[in-house]
């Protein structure tokens, strides 16, 4: 996780959801799936660097495994720019 992402770019709400708790839980998920989510279902290998909540925190989401994604830097900075998450936005 970027320190400086989360010291200048994130609330402060969200800089309590994402504490030592979730470095855990990221951690573990990275362990079990190794392999960008996204990559896989096109064929292709890559490996993951970010765990992606699929149903953003801020939205209700959880850190249950079934609303977590592994995903390479590349995937992840386009399905949060396309669902305009990173800033607290949303696209209609």
């Amino acid at each position: 996780m970027n320190k400086q992402y989360n010291q200048y770019e994130r609330d402060p709400a969200s800089n309590k959801r994402y504490g030592r708790a979730w470095k855990r839980i990221r951690d573990r998920y990275i362990k079990l799936h190794p392999l960008c989510e996204e990559c896989e279902k096109q064929g292709k290998i890559t490996p993951a660097e970010e765990v992606h909540h699929i149903r953003p925190l801020s939205k209700g989401g959880g850190n249950e495994k079934s609303n977590l994604m592994a995903l390479c830097k590349s995937c992840h900075s386009r399905i949060t720019a396309e669902s305009g998450d990173r800033w607290g936005r949303s696209n209609p």
